[in-house]
């Protein structure tokens, strides 16, 4: 903005409190979607959430399809954007960075919602039976895509709050790549109809290592919005 009067500075820039609303709604996606994943798992009969992986909670046939998709791909895919416009909008020196993070961030909400929701999975019964749908098979190349886009916009994002978080977020795309392998590994298993041990827990380290890193990320623009935020002019005091 530099170069514009001040007045029309102040109309252009989001107010801060909407920056601290949408970096808020990075928390609320963290929370959500672990929350529906413990209500989903409840609520499938049957269901080992040790053992099997989160999107067969959403696949098609599953009895708790409709709740999730109501429950966590809907909520989801408002909270995630509406925090990558906070990050697009996040002042400091880093602002390109922010704004490629920003759409990768929001590139893997929204590919997630088409994985899960457009084109979700088939149970382990029907893959088995091979009664899958060409639908279905556009499940596994999206999610894939979803995944890059999510380490695309961590790997920028990591430049945003200093050495420790920069590192952090290293860690945590080590924790995904290592972790995705070993699920990945189950998938015929899963899709024979086969026992699948621990391929749940294995999947579920890598959404919840997600969810907190997007939770720090949020912690670190509420900070950020915090500390850049304008100071309101003191209102003129009138001697008596």
């Amino acid at each position: 903005m530099v170069g514009l009067p001040q007045t029309l500075r102040r109309a252009v820039e989001p107010h801060p409190r909407v920056g601290k609303i949408l970096a808020g709604c990075g928390l609320v996606s963290s929370v959500w979607y672990i929350a529906s994943d413990i209500i989903g798992t409840l609520r499938y009969p049957g269901y080992s959430w040790l053992d099997q992986e989160f999107s067969e909670l959403t696949a098609q046939g599953s009895p708790v399809r409709p709740l999730m998709v109501v429950l966590n791909e809907f909520p989801y895919t408002v909270l995630m954007p509406a925090l990558s416009v906070g990050l697009w909008n996040a002042a400091g020196p880093k602002r390109r960075a922010a704004r490629v993070a920003a759409t990768g961030l929001a590139g893997y909400a929204v590919i997630g919602f088409a994985a899960g929701t457009l084109t979700p999975m088939a149970t382990r019964e029907a893959m088995a039976a091979s009664r899958d749908t060409l639908r279905n098979a556009f499940h596994g190349p999206l999610t894939m895509v979803m995944d890059l886009s999510l380490i695309a916009g961590m790997a920028l994002a990591s430049q945003l709050f200093g050495k420790r978080f920069r590192y952090y977020s290293y860690g945590t795309i080590a924790i995904l790549l290592a972790f995705g392998i070993l699920t990945a590994l189950q998938i015929p298993q899963m899709q024979a109809n086969q026992p699948t041990a621990w391929m749940g827990l294995e999947e579920r380290v890598n959404i919840y290592a997600t969810m907190l890193w997007i939770g720090v990320l949020a912690v670190g623009l509420l900070r950020a919005e915090a500390v850049s935020a304008p100071r309101r002019p003191e209102k003129p005091v009138v001697a008596q």
